[in-house]
């Protein structure tokens, strides 16, 4: 706590400075959004170069002033929390004064800033993220505080804990991680009692795009029994993208790489290419839409796609389709097909990418 007030202390130092010297203030960040500043590394996925093109947010500009005082004002609220050693999520930063912030995505976006400026983990600055993530399955761990969970039994879904650094005594028999893209998905597998029936298993949602403690739990249960993990994805750009997200990292969280990313994450489905192989009804599939064939185009052109032949491949069969497909479309084979043959023949085969 004392290097994160010594890293405040140092910004507002300067911003005195400049003051003192009759100058505007100004903050420099990181531009987190440009891919120049990114590097792919096979063992890390995207990480953030070390001299970076920065961007200034300067107090004498209409265009940047009301975030310089935004960022202010959140770096005073971070300040007085690590001081009083208490929490707050990003939600009740943006309801302390919902007028002055405008909306949550303002907030979530200048925590994100303060994070990558002062280099140092959201979870440090005593800015807790909301979670979403639920996980099930063959584990068990104490939190922080010293509750005890069990996932172990039977249908039982937990939340993904919020302090995912402060779980401890972590214990687990399974055979393999499965992340799952989508809520609907992760219930039907629970219904089925995937996790004990074919072998033991963890499996984890994001439910949708992961929340950065989905991420560092799929990191930690990684780091911790360096089990095969594996995505099951829906057979769209939007899947592959969040598959990514898992694996390689996001570019606007690439300085936090090294705490989120496992780059030994397998692709397992739904695999463009299974659709032929299963005889998929076309009437069953989607048309691409516009946005589709962006996100896949950009998806195509990304650095770590050197290095993944077979997704290429992939992607490539979709593209050419411009059709994609939820992972529900199995249910027209059977309404247990999922649970009951696709996803033990390609466990059992070695079906993934």
């Amino acid at each position: 706590s004392s290097e994160v007030l010594e890293a405040i202390e140092n910004v507002i130092q300067d911003v005195l400075k400049s003051l003192a010297q009759k100058k505007a203030p100004v903050l420099t960040l990181v531009n987190r959004s440009d891919w120049r500043n990114i590097e792919f590394k096979d063992s890390v996925g995207l990480q953030m170069i070390p001299h970076c093109t920065t961007k200034q947010i300067r107090s004498d500009c209409p265009r940047s002033a009301p975030k310089f005082a935004l960022m202010l004002k959140i770096l005073s609220m971070i300040y007085k929390m690590v001081q009083s050693n208490t929490y707050a999520t990003k939600r009740d930063i943006y309801y302390s004064d919902t007028l002055l912030f405008g909306s949550q995505s303002v907030v979530d976006n200048i925590i994100n800033d303060i994070s990558c400026m002062l280099k140092i983990p959201r979870r440090s600055l005593h800015i807790l993220s909301t979670t979403k993530g639920f996980v099930a399955g063959n584990l068990s761990y104490t939190e922080e505080d010293g509750t005890k969970v069990n996932c172990t039994c039977g249908a039982t879904v937990f939340t993904v804990p919020s302090n995912v650094q402060g779980i401890k005594n972590l214990i687990s028999h399974a055979k393999f991680m499965l992340i799952v893209e989508k809520d609907a998905t992760f219930q039907r597998l629970l219904d089925d009692d995937f996790c004990n029936k074919l072998s033991p298993c963890i499996m984890i949602t994001g439910r949708g795009v992961p929340d950065l403690n989905t991420r560092l739990l799929v990191r930690k249960l990684w780091d911790t029994f360096q089990i095969p993990t594996f995505t099951l994805m829906d057979a769209d750009p939007h899947g592959v993208e969040i598959m990514c997200i898992y694996k390689y990292g996001s570019v606007s969280m690439s300085f936090e790489a090294h705490h989120l990313t496992v780059p030994s994450i397998k692709w397992l489905g739904l695999l463009p290419s299974d659709l032929e192989r299963l005889n998929i009804r076309k009437d069953v599939l989607i048309p691409f839409t516009k946005q589709d064939q962006n996100k896949l185009a950009s998806i195509q052109k990304r650095p770590y796609m050197a290095c993944q032949p077979m997704w290429k491949k992939e992607l490539e069969i979709m593209a050419a389709s411009k059709l994609k497909a939820e992972i529900q479309v199995l249910t027209s084979l059977s309404s247990d097909y999922l649970s009951r043959v696709y996803l033990p023949n390609k466990l059992q085969f070695g079906g993934w990418l």
